[in-house]
């Protein structure tokens, strides 16, 4: 369930980033950006850095098999992201 705030409750940068990404993408953007977009300054940022760690950071796994790992996960979850 996506809380409709969410959806359509950006401010204006972000309302036009969005649009954006839709005339590019010929497709509204994917629920997980538009959560990240919304209020980064109190998700979207802290989020982003800790998905940088962990994809990026120190690790016996390569960058590559983190992303794959993330990718099969999305896949299982039905996530487009």
């Amino acid at each position: 369930m996506r809380l409709a705030k969410v959806h359509r409750g950006h401010r204006l940068r972000e309302r036009l980033v969005l649009a954006m990404m839709r005339i590019v993408m010929r497709s509204p953007a994917p629920g997980v950006v538009r959560t990240l977009l919304y209020r980064q300054e109190f998700f979207g940022a802290r989020h982003s850095a800790l998905t940088q760690q962990v994809m990026r950071g120190p690790s016996e796994w390569s960058v590559g098999e983190r992303e794959l790992f993330a990718a099969y996960v999305s896949k299982l979850n039905q996530c487009v992201f």
